[in-house]
């Protein structure tokens, strides 16, 4: 009996030593556990209510020229699997259609150039077939994030695709602004190109989530889209009352949104769609993004994430102030209201080096998210997890987060 309780004494030791390790020490504990045979592949994701997700940008996926394999690919996401799980996340956010193309199979969009190197070329594997089986495997939520409009930026490096369906489009449906492509948001062809691509993504995949963000108007400038606004307000009689332009914009958009939802619910029910806006609200409303609607009218989606990607020593927007502000906005019940936070900007001379004055920002914002009783948060971006420059700050974000683990 002696010999027993002697070895249930020790048991229990070395128990409460590996669980003080995992809380106060998680990295030397994730090391040690590799050492003794324990592969970060074999981790799950901690189950818990609150939404803790990580953005997956498509210069995350993006496989090099040297090989563009299914391996590849498939160590490629392994590996930011393994960075979320190791920092108690449970969501990906994963960006599967950037440039009106697809990380998926589709009969609409021609093959992004982040899988091939040259847009609309055949490629050999379904990378979202695999992330969407890879992450339920590891306990992870899957949300496909999608940016409706965009085809192009300034800064696009590749050729659309013949494939594009932007070559089907008539000359009204596309816009230019500053070097970069946009579907136009009054035209009902672009309605329903999007919307019919949410259709193709539910009907093939087990995601969790459809995520837009904040690219809806470029610009404000009344060049942008003056035919377009010319032919609305051709279609009045003479006794109508025409919506200002931004009000037109922002119908145009609000149209699109409770179509997306609607979509998502009839298809799949258990499917949730958000947005992401950008933190500053006034610049939503000045881009055709009505912040207010989607908070307080049932019907256009079921989580808001704005980007919040400042701290308390901005002084335009400080951080807590424009987490009440965001608080009070969302007014449904069924709405979730998650914080979009800036891991990227950590430990740098962003907003005139106001985050370089202390390490622990993000593990701050993420205490005051739960203080407002937020439904969670999102980081920004997964390079950032793994990032000398970051590295005391998800150190201090680990140690919170896990606090209410």
């Amino acid at each position: 009996m002696r010999k027993f309780i002697k070895i249930f004494a020790a048991v229990t030791a070395i128990g409460c030593i590996l669980s003080f390790l995992a809380v106060k020490a998680p990295f030397i504990f994730n090391n040690n556990l590799n050492k003794l045979g324990f592969s970060d592949d074999n981790r799950r994701a901690v189950k818990t209510n609150e939404m803790r997700a990580l953005w997956v940008p498509f210069m995350s996926l993006e496989l090099s020229a040297e090989d563009r394999s299914k391996s590849a690919f498939e160590d490629k996401f392994n590996k930011i699997m393994n960075t979320a799980i190791s920092n108690d996340l449970n969501t990906l956010i994963v960006h599967i259609r950037p440039f009106c193309d697809a990380l998926y199979k589709s009969d609409i969009f021609p093959t992004s150039h982040i899988l091939t190197g040259k847009q609309g070329e055949k490629c050999d594997f379904d990378a979202l077939k695999y992330m969407v089986t890879a992450a339920h495997s590891r306990g992870l939520y899957i949300h496909a994030w999608i940016n409706p409009y965009r085809v192009t930026s300034d800064k696009s490096n590749f050729e659309l695709s013949d494939k594009n369906p932007v070559h089907s489009l008539d000359s009204d449906s596309v816009l230019e602004w500053e070097n970069g492509i946009y579907l136009n948001p009054s035209s009902y062809s672009v309605r329903e190109l999007i919307i019919n691509g949410v259709k193709e993504i539910l009907n093939n995949y087990d995601v969790d989530g459809i995520h837009f963000d904040d690219y809806f108007y470029p610009t404000t400038a009344k060049a942008y889209d003056k035919s377009s606004y010319d032919n609305y307000l051709s279609t009045l009689d003479e006794n109508g009352v025409p919506l200002t332009l931004n009000e037109w914009r922002t119908a145009n958009v609000n149209m699109l949104i409770s179509y997306v939802y609607k979509t998502v619910h009839s298809v799949k029910k258990e499917v949730v769609f958000g947005i992401s806006p950008q933190g500053n609200v006034q610049n939503d409303l000045d881009m055709g993004a009505d912040v207010y609607a989607w908070g307080s009218i049932p019907g256009y989606v079921d989580y808001l994430c704005p980007q919040i990607y400042t701290n308390d020593d901005n002084p335009y927007l400080p951080f807590k102030k424009t987490c009440k502000q965001w608080q009070k906005l969302v007014k449904l019940d069924n709405v979730k209201l998650y914080i979009g936070l800036a891991l990227y900007k950590s430990g740098s001379d962003c907003d005139e080096g106001t985050w370089r004055k202390s390490q622990d920002d993000i593990a701050r914002q993420i205490a005051y998210t739960r203080k407002l009783e937020c439904d969670g948060f999102a980081l920004y971006s997964y390079e950032y997890l793994s990032n000398k420059e970051t590295e005391k700050e998800v150190a201090f974000m680990l140690e919170t987060i896990r606090q209410s683990s």
